[in-house]
């Protein structure tokens, strides 16, 4: 399978994002090319596709199932499997978000949780508590706030996003007309 230079920066591009939102390069890479790729593929093209071996294409598939990123689909008079990026772009979005809040934030307030039941037994834990208390607090917020987020549809979601600007200037232009009411309103 042939990949045309514009595409093959982007895909190499997308495998380095990957490793940033939790899966390795080529798990990333084989993810770009089934989202840009108009028909389903096979794992051998996959991997000729990218320079891989037939083995990673099986761990990448698997990884990405988990992720549940990808579909499986046969071809009629075809014993291969095919593959294709599952829903749109916010739903690939969407379900990133979800297993990442999984496998990191969740376990990490679930720690937070115990930790906090936990009575201090000196001014240094109760101190550590304090610190832990506005992590989960934190991330607690950020969890209603991305479930809120979910809820939404492309179209709302879209809509808001655009707005974000615009309540940035918007609140930037009130803590400047009324400097003293920063403090109370963050409260």
């Amino acid at each position: 399978m042939n990949i045309s230079t514009q595409n093959q920066s982007f895909v190499y591009h997308f495998g380095e994002m990957g490793s940033r939102w939790g899966f390795n390069r080529t798990v990333g890479q084989m993810y770009a090319l089934l989202v840009i790729s108009e028909e389903p593929l096979n794992a051998n093209d996959l991997a000729s596709g990218l320079s891989i071996s037939r083995g990673n294409v099986s761990m990448g598939i698997k990884e990405l199932q988990s992720w549940q990123l990808i579909q499986v689909s046969h071809i009629p008079g075809d014993r291969k499997e095919y593959y294709s990026a599952i829903g749109s772009i916010w739903d690939m979005a969407n379900t990133v978000f979800k297993e990442r809040r999984k496998r990191e934030i969740d376990p990490t307030l679930s720690l937070l949780r115990a930790s906090l039941l936990d009575k201090p037994t000196d001014a240094s834990d109760e101190y550590a508590q304090g610190k832990m208390q506005e992590i989960h607090d934190l991330l607690e917020m950020v969890t209603e706030w991305a479930a809120e987020l979910q809820r939404l549809n492309p179209e709302q979601l879209s809509r808001l996003m655009k707005l974000g600007a615009g309540v940035s200037k918007m609140l930037s232009v009130k803590e400047q007309l009324f400097p003293n009411k920063k403090n109370s309103d963050s409260n």
